[in-house]
């Protein structure tokens, strides 16, 4: 067993930054699941796309926005803003997380809805198709404005220069 396999890594479970790959497939595969149902149900189960999810997205992507802009700013110590809780920073992250892989979710369903609506041209496929529209682009903004909450949760790298002078052995561990 290697070592990066090891049971007793501790770096094993470490959470790392989402990838946009995983995003990507995750996307993928809702829009092949959406473009099955619509394309083998529609025409028995025919209500009009909801406007709801579109502005719930949307709104989760304001709020996410704003949070990274608001956190970034707490966490580089701007002038006027008091410091932040590091468990908040945590649960940030972990909103951002869960939010982007939504977002992406979400974002490949709709692209896949709208997709078929638009090979479709009935009156129902044409009334469908600004609500469909707008849940791919209020899908896409929550998957930006998470990964963008995600990027202002990191800790900016420190100056080790300033701390320890270059002489210092505590500024190259490992070497002796």
């Amino acid at each position: 067993m290697s070592q990066a396999q090891s049971p007793r890594d501790p770096d094993r479970f470490r959470m790392g930054p989402t990838r946009i790959s995983t995003l990507f497939v995750a996307g993928l595969a809702a829009a092949a699941v959406a473009w099955l149902l619509i394309s083998t149900f529609y025409y028995e189960v025919a209500p009009s796309l909801p406007w709801l999810p579109v502005v719930t997205l949307a709104g989760l992507a304001v709020l996410e926005g704003y949070a990274a802009v608001n956190t970034r700013g707490k966490i580089e110590g701007r002038p006027g803003r008091e410091p932040l809780n590091p468990l908040l920073v945590a649960r940030f992250v972990v909103l951002a997380k869960a939010s982007a892989l939504a977002g992406a979710i979400f974002a490949g369903f709709y692209a896949g809805l709208t997709g078929w609506l638009f090979i479709e041209h009935t009156n129902a496929a044409v009334g469908d198709r600004p609500a469909g529209l707008s849940g791919t682009v209020a899908s896409l903004a929550l998957v930006a404005a998470a990964l963008w909450l995600e990027r202002a949760c990191r800790v900016p790298e420190q100056k080790d220069d300033e701390d320890h002078p270059s002489g210092d052995r505590e500024s190259r561990p490992g070497q002796r």
